[in-house]
């Protein structure tokens, strides 16, 4: 809504209808594993894209989450790929002790680099993206794109059917999905507390 695209996720209006994964919503709880799974550590650190359209926002929702835990925020910004190794090495220099990366379409394009980077410094780093613990990543929290291509699917059978787009409320995948990787704790020294083993969805050993 904020990008005007629709006008409500009830009333969308226009021509326009679809699904939306939780995206910043899911921030504060993908904070609470990092705090969860290191509690003892002072400062988090959120990786973002400052051109994304709502980074603004984003860094705000983050920053709220934060303070709900007691834990201070860093900001660290990656908007092309030469930024990433700089990103780290602050990441390093200000001794956050963990990472948050932001759902950006940038981010997920360059999976494998984060995925090297926060493996070589040591970063325990939990991304939005599914398919980011499963290449390496230590924890991967987010939307299930499965629950989304289906109710996509969904629509698609119903707007062929004649149904309008401005009478079809936009749909949230409100599934989520948790992934520990075990093979890459192990590689930076980290164990992985039994309660979030537990909630886990997967857990690649």
């Amino acid at each position: 809504m904020k990008l005007g695209l629709v006008a409500s996720l009830a009333k969308p209006g226009g021509h326009l209808t679809g699904v939306a994964t939780l995206g910043k919503v899911l921030v504060a709880k993908q904070l609470e594993l990092l705090h969860e799974m290191l509690p003892n550590e002072a400062s988090l650190g959120f990786l973002v894209n400052p051109n994304n359209a709502v980074v603004r926002e984003e860094v705000g929702d983050a920053q709220a989450a934060a303070d709900a835990l007691g834990r201070r925020m860093r900001i660290i910004e990656a908007g092309r790929e030469k930024d990433f190794e700089i990103a780290f090495e602050t990441l390093t220099q200000q001794r956050v002790g963990a990472l948050l990366t932001q759902a950006d379409p940038f981010f997920s394009s360059m999976r494998d680099r984060l995925v090297a980077l926060s493996t070589r410094h040591a970063v325990p780093t939990i991304s939005p993206y599914l398919n980011f613990a499963p290449a390496g990543g230590l924890l991967s929290y987010g939307s299930s794109i499965s629950d989304a291509v289906r109710l996509v699917g969904n629509y698609v059978g119903r707007i062929l059917r004649g149904e309008k787009p401005a009478d079809l409320p936009v749909q949230q995948a409100v599934k989520v999905q948790l992934i520990v990787n075990l093979k890459t704790a192990q590689t930076i020294g980290l164990s992985v507390p039994p309660a979030i083993l537990a909630r886990a969805d997967h857990v690649i050993e």
